[in-house]
């Protein structure tokens, strides 16, 4: 699976019925990565946690708005932005690097992403911090940021279409993401369309503990043989997917 193909609309679906942690204790068994990379840090939280899990391709951009843009007005390169999305292999998730630091002011508010959502973007992601967030919310537009500031500066776009630094990690255009009140991880295209049958496989193993666990009478020896089934599971799983 490459970033150019992209996933059918059925693979998008089925992985946002997953939370993120799912998602990425599933990715682990591939052993494609150190388990401590391909995740944002704690500096990005989710702005509205009651949200569900937010799934599309990185469209990135590098964000200031500490001091006017040497050309055009306060939001120049809007267009710019937008005119990313079409060459994304699917849904688009705006993701911004603020460059001014500390954050100068705020990296989007309600008209940003009206039209962010209007060209089928499905959330924004941004180092800075945001603002409107009522407004926003009404909108059921996920953001993800690294906090709040009411005034919108000398907001600009310094570049668009290369790679940021966001949460700790280097967020390419094309990456393919997934959010929700946990945080965000990046899912490896190579393995896209395994993870949510793979994500299913993994619920089910953890299920002999928490149905043990939820039971009652619960036992030390019997919380060992609980987590003995989970474990075999969840390495005949992984075994399976490497295989």
């Amino acid at each position: 699976m490459s970033a150019e193909t992209g996933l059918a609309e059925t693979v998008l679906s089925a992985l946002e019925e997953f939370d993120t942690p799912t998602v990425c204790n599933v990715i682990e068994l591939w052993n494609l990565r150190p388990r401590n990379t391909g995740y944002m840090n704690r500096s990005i939280r989710a702005c509205f946690p009651k949200f569900p899990p937010m799934v599309g391709y990185a469209s990135t951009a590098t964000f200031r708005s500490m001091g006017p843009p040497r050309g055009g007005d306060a939001y120049a390169g809007l267009n710019a932005v937008v005119e990313e999305f079409d060459p994304l292999p699917g849904p688009p998730i705006v993701v911004y690097q603020d460059l001014d630091d500390p954050t100068a002011a705020a990296t989007f508010g309600e008209v940003m992403c009206t039209t962010f959502q209007a060209f089928g973007a499905k959330g924004l992601i941004t180092s800075g911090t945001g603002r409107d967030l009522d407004e926003v919310e009404a909108l059921g537009f996920p953001v993800f940021t690294n906090g709040t500031v009411c005034a919108h500066g000398y907001c600009h776009f310094v570049s668009v279409g290369t790679p940021v630094t966001v949460g700790g990690i280097v967020i390419y255009p094309g990456d393919l993401l997934h959010g929700d009140l946990n945080g965000v991880t990046t899912i490896p295209h190579e393995i896209a369309t395994e993870v949510p049958e793979a994500c299913k496989e993994f619920k089910m193993a953890e299920d002999f503990v928490l149905n043990y666990l939820k039971a009652g009478n619960v036992t030390p020896p019997g919380l060992t043989d609980a987590r003995n089934e989970c474990t075999q599971a969840i390495e005949k799983l992984g075994e399976r997917l490497r295989g």
